[in-house]
């Protein structure tokens, strides 16, 4: 995968804390966090596939949001949690790269799924009389097999200029799992070229997905000319809005301010926030807000329970 010029076996990660009475209680915190973002994700991925009332773009898209938010917390949580229970803070670097290629991988496909499911709620604030004609069964797969297949092109490009580089030491990241920024800092080789591809690509598809992501939105908002029509508007996406949001909040802090000392303890908690909170509140955002979701969980437990007393 890299160049055999590589001469680290392992990297060692971050830890988020030297005291092992702290690390047990981040473990236990972090282990329920995980759970719960595992299991709601996964229960209204469940309820999207076995209600057929769910069977619309919308929720076809918030299904593929789940599925993608358990894939990201996969990547990043177990890991970080061995490292919690054991205090060994290190990884081998083939399960780095591939760490980071994925973590690369889950985060743009979320930037492309967030601005198809904008697009959605375009179509459906303006014009929803065509909206089970343009936002077609055919359309939706399309759509999301262009967000799944087209994620991959940024971390392939990383991966394959990442094969010019050297990494001889050190082996230490300021991160508790492995991004490619930090991959970068502790290679011994030129990376300018690096830096430039990842400017270059990375601003290329943000932008790209930004516009596609809030252009929709806002420029319906801006066409409806009675306040009332706007505040409904809003009101439809608002739970979109908050997700995406809380996405680009943290993407910005993460990849944009600077790694100094002083800020490095405010990054590590917008890291975490961004690895293992925000995926547990996208499900939380969208159920809240959602009567069909709310109405087919109740229906789902009001049958089991009914089964069970059967």
């Amino acid at each position: 995968m890299i160049k055999n010029q590589t001469t680290i076996s392992r990297v060692f990660l971050m830890s988020l804390s030297d005291n092992q009475k702290i690390s047990y209680l981040l473990f236990i915190i972090f282990l329920l966090i995980y759970m719960m973002t595992f299991l709601t994700n996964f229960l209204i991925l469940l309820l999207v596939l076995t209600c057929a009332h769910l069977h619309t773009p919308m929720y076809f898209f918030l299904g593929n949001l789940a599925f993608l938010d358990m894939s990201y917390s996969s990547v990043t949580a177990p890991r970080m949690l061995r490292h919690l229970a054991t205090q060994h803070w290190s990884i081998s670097f083939p399960e780095c790269i591939a760490q980071m290629f994925f973590v690369i991988y889950f985060g743009t496909s979320e930037a492309f799924l967030l601005s198809s499911m904008s697009y959605d709620r375009y179509v459906a604030i303006c014009r929803p009389l065509h909206y089970s004609q343009v936002m077609s069964w055919g359309t939706c797969t399309q759509m999301v097999s262009l967000v799944w297949s087209s994620a991959f092109f940024a971390p392939f490009m990383y991966i394959f200029f990442l094969r010019r580089l050297t990494f001889c030491g050190p082996n230490f990241i300021h991160n508790f799992f492995c991004d490619l920024p930090h991959l970068l800092q502790i290679s011994c080789s030129d990376t300018s070229i690096n830096v430039l591809v990842v400017i270059v690509v990375g601003s290329l598809l943000s932008v790209a997905a930004f516009v596609a992501t809030f252009y929709p939105i806002f420029s319906t908002v801006f066409k409806i000319r009675t306040s009332d029509g706007k505040r409904k508007a809003f009101s439809t996406c608002t739970s979109h809005l908050i997700v995406v949001f809380v996405y680009y909040a943290s993407i910005t802090f993460i990849y944009l301010v600077p790694n100094t000392s002083n800020l490095l303890t405010l990054n590590q908690v917008v890291t975490v926030i961004y690895a293992l909170i925000t995926p547990l509140l996208n499900p939380l955002i969208y159920s809240l807000r959602n009567k069909d979701l709310k109405a087919a969980l109740r229906r789902t437990l009001h049958i089991d329970g009914t089964r069970r007393l059967a």
